[in-house]
C-alpha cells in the first residue's frame, strides 16, 4: 500500500509538472503572437481621415493607478502629435499601440512639473525606437528652451551608454533629445498659428492660470475637423472665443468639493502643508460646471474632461464631480479616461468615441 502511495504520489507531481510547463509553453506562444501583432500593426492606418484626439495621460499630480500625467495625442491624417507629457505618457501611448518613434512634436501648455516630467521618457522612446535623425521638436511658449536643455543635460549620460551599446545606426548620436521652438503667447483674446503642415494648422491662445505664466492651449484645425486643447486654466474668455465652432473641447477638471473632502481630511491628519495645497488648487483651475459652460458658450459638439483632480477612484463619484455639469451643456460630455479615442473624420460632423475599457 506504502508503495501504492508513493508511486500515486508520483504520478501526481510528473502530472503537475507537465502541466506547468505545457502552460508555460502556451503563455510563450500567446505572448510571441501579441508582440507580433502589436510591432506589425498600424493604429493610425487604420483610422479614417481626419482628427483623432487619444488621451495618453488624464490624470494629474495626485497618484492615481489608472491614469498617467497629463497628455492628448493628436493625430491629423497620417500624422502623429502630442500636447504635453506627463509621467507614463510614453506607456499609454505605446499600450494604445501608437509608437513614441511616431510623434513628430511635442506642444507644451505651461511647464508644470506634471505636464513635462514624462518628456524625457518620450524622447528616449522616440529616439531609440525609431532610429530618429533629429532631435524631438518642443513647441511653448518662451522658457521651453529651459526645460529642453534640462532633459537633454540629464539624459546626457544615457545618450553615451546607448549609442556605445547599440550603435549608431540604432540610435544615430544627432537624433538625440529635445529641440526648442519657442513662441510669443499672444494676447488674451488673440490666437497664434504656431504649427502649419500637411493641410493641419495649429494655433496657441493664452488663458490664465495664473500665477503660472505662460499658459496657453491650442486649437487643431485639419479637413474641416477641429480639437481644442484647455491646458491647466481657470475659467478664460479668451479660451471660449478660441474654441468657437469647435467639435471637441478637451478640458482640465477639478472639482473643489471633493478636493475640500481631501483637504479637511489632511487637516484633520495633521498635514498642514497638503490641507493648503489643496486649499490653493482649485482657484486657478476650472469645475467641470465652468468646463460645460465654456462649451456651451463657444457652441462646441462634444466635451472631453481630463487632467481629473481629485482621482475618481469610486465609480459612483463621477456623479459628485460633475455636480450638474450635463445640465449646462446640450452637447456630448465624457470624463476622460487612458486610452479613449475620439474620432472626427474629414470633411463631417461625425464624432466617434472608444472607450479604452
Amino acid at each position: 500500500m506504502k508503495r501504492i502511495l508513493i508511486g500515486v504520489l508520483v504520478v501526481l507531481v510528473l502530472t503537475g509538472a507537465a502541466a506547468i510547463l505545457a502552460r508555460g509553453a502556451l503563455a510563450e506562444a500567446a505572448m510571441s503572437r501579441l508582440v507580433a501583432r502589436n510591432l506589425s500593426s498600424d493604429v493610425i492606418a487604420e483610422l479614417p481621415d481626419g482628427l483623432h484626439a487619444f488621451v495618453c495621460g488624464s490624470g494629474s499630480p495626485l497618484a492615481d493607478p489608472d491614469r498617467s500625467g497629463p497628455c492628448l495625442a493628436v493625430i491629423a491624417g497620417e500624422r502623429l502629435y502630442v500636447v504635453d507629457a506627463g509621467e507614463g505618457a510614453a506607456e499609454t501611448l505605446t499600450l494604445g499601440r501608437l509608437p513614441p518613434a511616431r510623434v513628430e512634436r511635442v506642444f507644451l501648455t505651461h511647464f508644470h512639473s506634471d505636464h513635462i516630467d514624462g518628456l524625457g521618457a518620450l524622447a528616449l522612446q522616440r529616439w531609440a525606437g525609431g532610429a530618429a535623425s533629429t532631435p524631438l521638436p518642443l513647441s511653448g511658449p518662451a522658457g521651453v528652451e529651459q526645460v529642453a536643455e534640462g532633459f537633454n543635460l540629464a539624459y546626457g549620460p544615457d545618450r553615451g551608454y546607448r549609442v556605445a551599446h547599440h550603435g549608431p545606426a540604432v540610435v544615430p548620436p544627432e537624433g538625440f533629445g529635445l529641440a526648442a521652438q519657442p513662441f510669443s503667447p499672444p494676447p488674451p483674446g488673440q490666437t497664434l498659428t504656431v504649427f502649419e503642415a500637411d493641410g493641419l494648422r495649429v494655433t496657441a491662445f493664452a488663458v490664465d492660470h495664473s500665477p503660472v505664466s505662460p499658459a496657453v492651449g491650442y486649437r487643431f484645425d485639419y479637413k474641416g475637423r477641429s480639437i481644442v486643447v484647455s491646458g491647466d486654466t481657470a475659467r478664460s474668455p479668451s479660451l471660449a472665443a478660441a474654441a468657437k465652432g469647435a467639435d471637441l473641447l478637451v478640458h482640465e477638471a477639478l472639482s473643489p468639493r471633493l478636493v475640500g473632502l481631501m483637504q479637511k481630511a489632511a487637516v484633520e491628519a495633521g498635514r498642514p502643508n497638503l490641507a493648503k495645497v489643496f486649499a490653493d488648487i482649485p482657484d486657478y483651475h476650472s469645475t467641470p460646471g465652468e468646463a460645460a459652460d465654456t462649451a456651451r458658450a463657444a457652441g462646441v459638439q462634444a466635451l472631453l474632461l481630463t487632467h481629473l483632480v481629485p482621482p475618481l477612484r469610486i465609480g459612483a463619484l463621477r456623479g459628485p464631480f460633475l455636480d450638474g455639469a450635463r445640465r449646462r451643456f446640450d452637447g456630448q460630455l465624457w470624463i476622460a479616461r487612458d486610452g479613449d479615442l475620439v474620432s472626427l473624420p474629414a470633411d463631417g460632423r461625425e464624432i466617434r468615441r472608444r472607450r479604452s475599457r
